[in-house]
């Protein structure tokens, strides 16, 4: 007998030893399976490496990590992301966006008719519901589907793993709005299909974000509050987290609310002023797709700055020369209403679950219009409390579903999986 536990102990020792000199002289292995995060305007995919840890979001396009997802029907053929979008002026009706939002979705006739009037392409009902895209390229048209959209944007991001790795790009997790339902589940899931990959699990945005700040790693209970502000929509969410296990108890949020609105404001703004300068409002389709891009610029520059600076050269006005100077202030008095709006599904989802400010451990931020330093300080200044920023939070989403991936694939270091309860909670629309 004592002679079984001596090779059984020498056994389980070696076991031991060799992963441990595996793990600290082997080359790490590259990784199995990715994290991909179908954004409604940004999208990215990231991987996570063995023995470190670490999660790299992966470039994509031009030194970009994230891409805008927008896909474009032309003469050339189909473009995605910044290419897409660098000819969307001049090809308005055939550059697709927003898909997510019409993924798996049943919509009816007054809903289509609402939606014709928000965007520049046409759209279609199918007989159950579900929306079409319609492109006429060459006077040959199209029916395009919002997964088939998402799976062009999809191929791009695996395209750009596969150029990182240097290997083949098969497996995926995917992360989705915890409020999507199990058919627009399906059909992104679909989307990941069609460029050909298998999505091993999908996990929900607010969990993807608590992973990748470590929160899932607690052994105690803590109330989480993640505020999820994009290019397009604000979601709140809180959740009940202990040891990688997740419960969603609330969900508010706000689909017309977003960066894009702060851009917006300005922009109109600077129109304005061009107006007043020239005497002539501009109407130039070039001029006006050059001035939103510097109206971007000029609004992620107010983040670390005070203020940024507009330089257009002016074609349809003589090549004549529009400067301005953004102050931060200016920015923030331009929407000052749309800042405090930010805080009404909050309150929402408080109230919702019957929960205090001092109840919430923990404030989390996705989306990278939560880097706009007022939209921090309202929160913060709500709550009391500093939100945790520890993680780009343009990237928290692709970050933590690429540790889901890593976990999935067995890699080391290894740590607990997510697990997420179910919840019949469904989302207030505020």
């Amino acid at each position: 007998m004592g002679t079984t536990f001596i090779i059984l102990g020498t056994s389980i020792l070696a076991i031991f030893l060799a992963g441990y000199f595996a793990q600290k002289y082997l080359p790490p292995p590259k990784p199995k399976i990715f994290g991909v995060d179908l954004g409604t305007t940004y999208s990215c995919i990231g991987m996570y490496h063995a023995i470190s840890g670490h999660v790299d979001i992966l470039k994509v396009q031009d030194g970009h990590k994230c891409i805008p997802s927008v896909v474009a029907f032309c003469e050339k053929g189909i473009l995605v992301g910044y290419h897409a979008v660098a000819q969307s002026e001049h090809n308005p009706k055939n550059t697709l966006y927003d898909a997510k939002r019409f993924i798996g979705k049943v919509f009816n006739k007054s809903d289509l008719d609402s939606l014709r009037k928000r965007y520049p392409f046409q759209l279609e009902l199918d007989d159950h519901g579900m929306i079409s895209y319609v492109v006429n390229v060459n006077d040959t048209v199209r029916r395009i589907s919002p997964e088939q959209v998402g799976s062009n944007i999809i191929h791009t991001l695996r395209q750009a793993a596969i150029a990182n790795v240097s290997s083949p790009v098969d497996n995926v997790v995917m992360s989705v709005p915890a409020e999507f339902n199990q058919l627009q589940r399906n059909y992104t899931r679909k989307a990941a299909n069609l460029a050909g990959l298998e999505v091993l699990r999908i996990i929900n945005e607010p969990t993807a974000a608590a992973m990748a700040y470590g929160l899932h790693k607690h052994p105690n209970m803590q109330t989480i509050l993640v505020v999820d502000l994009g290019g397009g929509t604000l979601d709140v969410s809180i959740l009940m987290v202990q040891g990688g296990m997740f419960l969603t108890q609330a969900m508010a949020g706000n689909n017309q609310l977003g960066g894009q609105d702060f851009n917006q404001r300005l922009l109109q703004y600077l129109l304005q002023q061009i107006n007043q300068k020239f005497s002539r409002p501009l109407v130039d389709k070039e001029d006006a797709q050059i001035l939103r891009n510097q109206v971007e610029e000029a609004k992620i520059n107010l983040t670390n700055s005070d203020r940024a600076f507009i330089h257009i050269k002016l074609h349809s006005f003589d090549n004549k020369i529009y400067e301005e100077i953004i102050t931060r202030h200016k920015f923030e008095e331009l929407n000052k209403d749309l800042f405090e709006k930010v805080l009404e599904p909050i309150k929402t989802a408080l109230n919702f679950v019957e929960l205090e400010k001092s109840d919430i451990d923990e404030i989390v931020l996705v989306g990278g219009s939560t880097r706009v330093p007022k939209v921090r300080q309202i929160i913060q200044d709500f709550f009391r409390k500093r939100p945790n920023t520890s993680v780009d939070p343009e990237l928290a989403v692709a970050t933590g579903v690429s540790i889901q991936a890593g976990i999935i694939g067995g890699m080391w270091p290894l740590t607990v999986s997510a697990v997420e309860l179910e919840t019949r909670v469904q989302k207030i629309h505020v």
